[in-house]
């Protein structure tokens, strides 16, 4: 009896421990692994999470024709199989487990996610949550709510989880959408933006079950100028992260138009404000290499916006040094609440003498948000959220490839072009797992060195039409 109270003791210390000791080992890895040039206070990676994570080869075919596409030319030659998907997920996402910790967050991506048939890709997000992932769902967003339940449903009716993440993919460069096949402009993507959008509402509604939801937008020159009208637009749905992608030379060179160098992660974020309607200060976090990631938390109040964080008041940045030497690594994600409470209570009893920094962060916060009174009226109206801004700016395959190999071996490129992509390489936020191999490579080098091989290994294994040998007379 003592022995099996010991036991049951121990466990909850674990699981109510503010870090995880796997955590911390996994993020003390990752921050040793950075090039030196993004160890700077600003940076989260190795200090508050290891990255994001994403699925490779698991269902590369869709549906939709887009203009770039980061999948190689023959991704829509493989068959979608849920058996594969969910035992690859479940390989890849172990593999994760025991490489970057007990939590993180990962991406089950490939193709169109909605191919898969619902039960199966219920399952694979159940494997991502065996393995402490927190998974979100990348999808063009053409489906149906009758897809939506399936997949949120069990055969009872009862929700399978808590909670599911969703980043729907609508952009005016996509083709084959229902009911808008060639869009003309992004204003026209809006009631589809917002159709999908709705689903979560009515799910939360109907069966109680919360959701994260992301917009993501591809931007080239021939749609640059209507970012900041999908910006304000979507502020209007409730989407809790926008995030906008350059386009990039990778992937399908079929899909490739010229000029994608004149998108600009900077010109990108000035469109963002521009629809915002504010500045957004991303300044004061960082995500691996800025030349790669910018990211920006807002607390929004229905009528306006408040940065999270003001890189230009030292007392926040002083706050968010405190913050990340005494609380950074703790996750919640996917947490029960009791777990969370009870993690968020040890950390405090550990550093009590942070609870005045947190007091007067969260005062600073308010007063920017437009004061405690609008804010609690905003709650009331169910109107308070927080929204994430996000910028990935992807690289072009023909200097990934180069740079790669040169970091295989060891070396260090003399071309300057190579050189800065072995830097933004090394700091990359975005992980894929290769379990057969041993290794973790980031998502440009998975997308412009290793994916068409893989998928020409999958065409043979997943044929459209699966191979019949006939019988010998």
């Amino acid at each position: 009896m003592i022995t099996r109270f010991a036991a049951l003791f121990r466990g909850v210390e674990l699981l109510t421990r503010p870090v995880h000791p796997d955590s911390r080992a996994a993020l003390d890895r990752r921050w040793a692994e950075l090039p030196e040039h993004v160890k700077t206070p600003a940076q989260l990676l190795g200090r508050s999470a290891v990255g994001c994570e994403g699925t490779h080869g698991v269902f590369p075919k869709c549906i939709l024709t887009c203009s770039p596409c980061y999948h190689s030319a023959d991704a829509n030659k493989v068959r979608v199989d849920g058996g594969h998907t969910v035992a690859e997920v479940s390989k890849q996402m172990e593999f994760l487990r025991r490489l970057r910790g007990p939590r993180a967050h990962a991406q089950l991506i490939g193709g169109e996610v909605s191919l898969l048939p619902a039960k199966d890709h219920a399952a694979a997000l159940a494997a991502m949550r065996a393995n402490g992932r927190e998974p979100m769902s990348m999808t063009h967003g053409d489906f149906d709510y009758g897809y939506l339940l399936e997949v949120a449903l069990d055969d009872a009716g009862k929700p399978r989880f808590r909670k599911v993440s969703f980043a729907a993919h609508f952009d005016s460069l996509m083709r084959g959408r229902r009911g808008a096949v060639r869009p003309r402009s992004e204003a026209e993507l809006n009631p589809f933006r917002a159709r999908f959008a709705d689903m979560f509402v009515a799910l939360k509604r109907e069966h109680g079950i919360s959701s994260y939801l992301a917009h993501n937008m591809t931007v080239t020159p021939s749609n640059i100028n209507q970012v900041d009208g999908v910006t304000e637009a979507v502020l209007g749905m409730p989407y809790d992260m926008l995030s906008f992608q350059p386009a990039a030379y990778i992937g399908d060179d079929r899909r490739w138009s010229g000029d994608f160098e004149d998108i600009t992660i900077d010109a990108v974020w000035s469109r963002i404000e521009a629809g915002a309607g504010q500045r957004i200060p991303w300044q004061g976090t960082q995500f691996g290499d800025r030349r790669c990631n910018r990211t920006a938390v807002t607390l929004t109040t229905g009528s306006g916006m408040a940065a999270l964080l003001d890189p230009e008041d030292p007392l926040d940045i002083a706050a968010r040094d405190t913050l990340l030497k005494s609380f950074g690594g703790m996750y919640f994600g996917g947490t029960p609440a009791w777990i969370v409470a009870a993690k968020i209570l040890r950390a405090l009893l550990a550093h009590p003498g942070d609870i005045p920094v947190i007091a007067a962060f969260v005062r600073r916060l308010l007063r920017r948000a437009g004061g405690l009174k609008k804010v609690a009226a905003a709650a009331r109206k169910r109107q308070l959220s927080f929204k994430t801004f996000v910028v990935h700016n992807f690289m072009d395959a023909a200097d990934v490839a180069p740079a790669w190999a040169l970091m295989e071996q060891g070396q260090t490129s003399d071309d300057s072009k190579i050189r800065e992509t072995q830097e933004r390489l090394g700091s990359c936020m975005y992980a894929m797992s290769h379990p057969d191999t041993g290794r973790l490579v980031p998502a440009c080098v998975q997308h412009s060195s290793l994916d068409a091989a893989e998928n020409a290994g999958l065409r043979k294994m997943l044929p459209l039409r699966p191979v019949t040998l006939n019988a010998r007379p």
